[in-house]
């Protein structure tokens, strides 16, 4: 071979080690710094993908995240239910409350990346100081749209485009079959119960999935109730409104507190309610506290956790 030739080939197989050997080792920084556009309440955010560390204001991400199989560096301290009872371990770090962020937490974990949401909502420009920060509050007035955004949302971050595609198919499924059997159950009403007191829940509130998503159509005595305030019912009330079915929360089993007194079951069915439509024919339902009340029934679980007790009490009446 001529000596050209060959300082030719040499130099084309030098070119390209150096160029399999600078792919090697900037590859992975590369993909760390990739940014994507992503939904939030607040709007549009560039979010780097795949961010290593991150820490949760928001349930409901949580629930979501662990829906799709990703794993948060850090929580704020709460209580857990079930499906996420992994989160109760000592070693997941604690960055405040749901309410309050830990400040110094926060910088010892360093996260990358901050959820905030629902009762932490307010604290987004607080925590926006430390670390990039997604808010993941759900809208009442388009609960499901918001779901889907936020779900969509974390996919496309950390690469789970397909799965959150997946999660959704079978969640729309699930609404849609809930919805068939809705139509046809006559009027709800969906109450926050603490003892012997009572708050009622229009489409458009805090509790309004049951009407705007689930299908339900709301009593007269709650179809017009504004949806930015609790309107306090007296059981008179509530009775006199005569539902067909009655949706209960029972906020002292959702909150923990006060389990020495009586449940809501208890207190309701031995006073005037219990000479209801509802209550005589069995068609009051005393929906899942923790998913409903702290939840708010905003994530992949436990919203089809509320879609499948509220689609065995519907069955159990044909």
């Amino acid at each position: 071979m001529k000596p050209k030739l060959q300082k030719t080939k040499w130099l084309t197989l030098l070119q390209a080690a150096i160029a399999i050997t600078f792919a090697t080792t900037t590859g992975p920084a590369l993909a760390q710094d990739t940014q994507v556009k992503v939904q939030h309440a607040k709007g549009v955010a560039s979010i780097k993908a795949q961010p290593a560390k991150t820490a949760v204001f928001d349930l409901p991400t949580l629930d979501n995240m662990q829906a799709l199989d990703i794993q948060a560096s850090a929580v704020a301290n709460s209580r857990f239910p079930e499906f996420l009872a992994a989160y109760n371990e000592e070693n997941i770090p604690r960055v405040g409350t749901l309410f309050e962020p830990d400040h110094l937490a926060l910088a010892n974990v360093a996260p990358d990346l901050i959820f905030v949401g629902g009762r932490s909502s307010d604290k987004f420009d607080d925590v926006l100081k430390i670390a990039p920060t997604l808010d993941m509050n759900i809208d009442t007035k388009a609960p499901l749209e918001s779901i889907k955004r936020n779900v969509n949302t974390l996919g496309k971050i950390f690469d789970k485009e397909a799965q959150a595609a997946e999660a959704l198919d079978k969640l729309n499924a699930s609404i849609n079959t809930l919805k068939a059997k809705s139509a046809k159950a006559g009027n709800a009403m969906m109450i926050l119960s603490i003892g012997d007191k009572a708050s009622a829940f229009g489409p458009g509130s805090r509790f309004g999935m049951i009407y705007d998503v689930f299908g339900f159509t709301p009593n007269a005595a709650v179809k017009d109730l504004s949806t930015t305030d609790r309107h306090p019912f007296k059981l008179e009330d509530i009775a006199k409104a005569d539902p067909d079915w009655l949706f209960v929360i029972d906020r002292h089993a959702a909150t923990g507190s006060n389990t020495d007194k009586p449940s809501s079951k208890e207190v309701l069915e031995k006073s005037i309610i219990g000479q209801t439509r509802a209550a005589k024919n069995n068609q009051i339902v005393y929906v899942d506290p923790y998913n409903w009340y702290i939840l708010g029934s905003a994530g992949l679980t436990s919203m089809q956790q509320n879609i499948d007790q509220i689609s065995a009490a519907l069955d159990a009446k044909k």
